[in-house]
Formats: structure tokens, C-alpha cells, sequence
């Protein structure tokens, strides 16, 4: 217990700094629960597909899941989250939502987004998952399987491109999605100072 105290001793900042360092601590803490609200950061623990639109590039694929067959029977997370343990599917999500929070806060996202290695292999569990009791079952695993994560076989939307979200190419290429408005233009004046 001692050895515990002598290290929060030696953490402590000199009696100079204190304030400081206290001050600077609160504002961190501060911007951090300011960053926290705004992104409503709570809402990706949850499994309601409208978290996956408060990042507006996601507006195309929440349009085309919408208007599918899916929408009925599977939310996002059905299908783009690992299902087999609680702790594979917080780190999942937990480790792609920081990758897109990156990307999308640098505005780094491209036109075109497309699903990554890790997300494919994720779907494609889950399309099987899902599917195991239909008739395609046996296909689903003998083409599928084991022989995709050995890189031979084939993934599920292979064959059914279109499934659920239609022919989405690109975020200007989609109906019925929500496209944010542009903000308003700069008055005159701003922009004389800015040329």
C-alpha cells in the first residue's frame, strides 16, 4: 500500500504547477465531453441503424438499406458486426468506429466507399449465419466456408451484388438518400479579406 502512494506522490506535479496542471486537466476533460456529445458517440453502442448516419457519407447506404428487403429482418450491425461473442463484437466495432471517425473527421473519405478486408470477412460470416437454415445452406458452404478464408472460394454477394444495397456506387449516385445542405457562402466582405 505504501508503494502505491509513493507513486501517486512522484505523479503529482510540483506545488507550482498544480493549478495548472488542474486547469489544464478540466479543460481537456472538458473538450473531450464536448467531442463526446457532439458525435453522439453513445449511440454506436446501440444497434439502431440511424448511428450509422451521423456521419453524413453514410446517407447513401442507409438509403439503399431502407428501400431493400433486408430492412425487415436486419439492421446494420446484423450484418457488418461479428455475432459469435460480446467481446469480438464491442472490439470490432470499437476498432472500425475509431477508423472511420478518422477518416471522416480528416474528410480523408472517398467518393466511392468500399468495405475493407476485415468487414468482408465479417459479412460474409454473417450471411451464413443468417442463411444456414434456407435451402442455399449447402451452397453457401461448400462454395463459401472454409475455402474463402483459405482464398479460394467465393463471398456471398459474388453472386448477389446487389443485395441489400442495390447498385450504390458512389454518394452522388444514389436516390433517395439524404444529402446534407451546403452551408451558406461567406459574405462579400469575408471573402475580400480571405482573397
Amino acid at each position: 500500500m505504501n508503494k502505491f502512494f509513493e507513486l501517486i506522490k512522484r505523479l503529482m506535479p510540483p506545488k507550482g504547477w498544480k493549478l495548472t496542471v488542474a486547469i489544464s486537466l478540466g479543460v481537456l476533460a472538458g473538450l473531450s465531453a464536448t467531442a463526446f456529445h457532439i458525435s453522439n458517440a453513445t449511440s454506436y453502442l446501440s444497434d439502431n441503424p440511424r448511428a450509422c448516419i451521423n456521419c453524413h457519407v453514410m446517407y447513401p447506404q442507409y438509403a439503399s438499406w431502407q428501400h431493400s428487403s433486408h430492412r425487415e429482418r436486419a439492421n446494420c450491425n446484423d450484418c457488418h458486426v461479428p455475432h459469435d461473442n460480446f467481446l469480438r463484437k464491442y472490439y470490432f466495432k470499437a476498432s472500425d468506429g475509431r477508423r472511420h471517425a478518422t477518416i471522416f473527421t480528416l474528410r480523408m473519405e472517398p467518393q466511392v466507399i468500399r468495405i475493407n478486408e476485415p468487414g468482408k470477412a465479417v459479412v460474409q460470416e454473417n450471411c451464413i449465419r443468417c442463411h444456414i437454415n434456407q435451402i442455399n445452406h449447402v451452397t453457401a458452404v461448400q462454395v463459401t466456408g472454409k475455402n474463402y478464408k483459405e482464398g479460394k472460394g467465393h463471398l456471398c454477394w459474388d453472386c448477389h451484388r446487389e443485395v441489400p444495397h442495390g447498385r450504390v456506387s458512389s454518394q452522388a449516385s444514389t436516390p433517395n438518400a439524404i444529402v446534407p445542405s451546403l452551408p451558406k457562402p461567406a459574405p462579400d466582405w469575408l471573402m475580400q479579406l480571405i482573397e
